[in-house]
């Protein structure tokens, strides 16, 4: 997974932000190499979570969050992905989705269906800012839309006007 882009004015993540990052990073690895959730979970902890990579800093990050959202895709991972194919349109199946856009989206659509203490304008938020720091392109719209519908869905509430 290639670093994020570097693009206009960044606001720096809180831990729970960093902890997001971390786990759409780790989702990437665990869908592109086939590694195993345990696997990704004590290697990001011992060596990535607030941790210099390669000349890089990893931002401190909330380690509880980090592993709920990287074992909650996982374990309803056969009802996230239902749960996307919803919300996107016939042309974009979720099998035409980069690795780092579903990870994405699985991670967002995990926290909207069992994070119900965490406001739905702050996860959808969260995640297209994710999305803004991989892609300049359409990809944060994607998300935006995406999780909007979602969330109208499983929580019958949304950021923006009724897109589907």
């Amino acid at each position: 997974m290639s670093e994020p882009a570097q693009t206009g004015a960044v606001r720096h993540a809180n831990k729970r932000g960093a902890a997001r990052l971390a786990a759409v990073q780790a989702l990437y690895q665990m869908d592109v190499a086939g590694s195993g959730v345990f696997e990704i979970t004590a290697e990001y902890e011992a060596f990535r979570l607030g941790k210099e990579v390669d000349g890089a800093l990893y931002r401190e990050a909330d380690a509880q969050w980090f592993r709920a959202i990287l074992t909650g895709v996982v374990e309803n991972q056969k009802t996230i992905d239902p749960v996307i194919r919803q919300a996107l349109t016939e042309d974009w199946p979720l099998s035409r989705l980069d690795s780092t856009l579903r990870a994405i989206l699985r991670a967002g659509v995990y926290e909207l269906m069992k994070r119900e203490d965490v406001p739905v304008a702050v996860i959808v938020s969260e995640y297209v800012d994710i999305a803004k720091a991989f892609y300049e392109e359409d990809e944060p719209k994607l998300v935006n839309a995406v999780l909007d519908r979602v969330s109208r869905r499983v929580r019958g509430e949304g950021r923006g006007k009724d897109a589907s």
